[in-house]
């Protein structure tokens, strides 16, 4: 709250120039949550290859700049390298299908909330707009493959295009569960109804247990990450719907798995694990029960690593055993686990939105 309060007087003097301030407004707020999205990406790849160093017991990024400052190496490597296009590539579809995968990866940030008072757009239908924005980013990588006009991409983008449409459906029936759950659409009235004097125990990992896990399992399997990343098995099918892009369009794509990737970690504890709420909330723990932003951001910090900690620990899948687990095992499970909440809820167990 004392946050908002800094920025009314400027957001007042802004909007006191009419339309041109609203927009710069607006604007800011846009910018408030892409570049700190953006610079996360980048320390993130650093953190991906020195956890992975420390568990395959080699070295990971450590002389430019002690490991810190390899961020911007890649990124400055990324954006001065050549971009080659093919030939033969459809060169409309060819440009757009970078943008419109990132697009949607970075307009969901616009209901996720990092506090009771701060969040972009308090939307009540949040929910919604999230399944919306998540589900257009397929659009893409479908482009990037056909516009590319080579059959290598082309595979990739089928391949990457089944699996996230497949795993989709099991996320967004994992959240009907959520839904009855909370009682609402709206992400903030989400993690507060998770809220009450049990702690952690009143959050809905507890009662949603099965779709807790199935939601998470399948953002690993929906971001195309280890070990579900037979999209990009460069010894299987070299590199899939990105292989004909180079430089700063290669890094579109790039930028959009890794926003995607920190996106699902932060809305498997805002839908399941209590969001900003503290663990022991309720309890009466001096400064331990007291909730705020940097509870939500140690359990995105878990979430974050665990990607890693995946890609590190497992072999890839097969793509007929990917399938298999989307369509006979986490649809069937998430379906049958809604009939429960639905009992749970009929029964008392516990009350929907409390």
């Amino acid at each position: 709250m004392m946050l908002m309060s800094l920025f009314e007087p400027f957001r007042d003097w802004l909007l006191s120039f009419g339309v041109v301030g609203a927009l710069i407004w607006i604007v800011l707020k846009i910018l408030s949550i892409a570049v700190p999205v953006i610079i996360t990406v980048a320390f993130y790849v650093v953190w991906e290859r020195k956890l992975i160093g420390w568990m395959h017991v080699r070295r990971g990024p450590m002389y430019v700049g002690m490991g810190v400052l390899q961020a911007f190496a890649d990124v400055f490597k990324l954006l001065f390298k050549e971009v080659i296009q093919p030939s033969s590539a459809q060169r409309v579809l060819y440009i757009l299908a970078p943008i419109i995968t990132l697009a949607p990866a970075f307009a969901a940030w616009a209901v996720v909330p990092f506090d009771q008072q701060i969040v972009l757009s308090n939307a009540n239908a949040g929910l919604l707009y999230l399944l919306a924005m998540t589900s257009l980013g397929v659009y893409g990588i479908i482009l990037a493959g056909w516009a590319s006009n080579s059959k290598y991409a082309f595979l990739g983008a089928m391949r990457s295009a089944a699996q996230v449409v497949s795993y989709e459906i099991a996320m967004g029936f994992a959240l009907v569960g959520v839904l009855m759950a909370a009682g609402s659409l709206n992400l903030t009235e989400i993690v507060m109804a998770q809220a009450g004097n049990a702690g952690l125990f009143e959050w809905f990992w507890l009662p949603l247990f099965p779709l807790f896990i199935i939601f998470f399992v399948s953002g690993v399997a929906e971001t195309n990450r280890a070990p579900f990343d037979v999209v990009e098995g460069e010894s299987e099918i070299v590199a899939g719907h990105m292989v004909e892009y180079s430089g700063s369009q290669f890094a579109l794509f790039f930028l959009a798995e890794y926003a995607n990737m920190i996106l699902v970690s932060f809305l498997t504890p805002l839908f399941f694990l209590g969001g900003w709420l503290s663990p022991f909330h309720g309890w009466g723990i001096p400064f331990l029960s007291v909730d705020g932003w940097w509870w939500l951001f140690a359990k995105v910090f878990f979430f974050a690593s665990a990607f890693i900690w995946f890609r590190a620990s497992f072999p890839r899948y097969r793509y007929d055993q990917i399938m298999r687990l989307g369509w006979k095992v986490f649809i069937p499970i998430t379906i049958a686990w809604i009939f429960v909440t639905a009992l749970l809820a009929y029964f008392n167990v516990f009350v929907p939105g409390s």
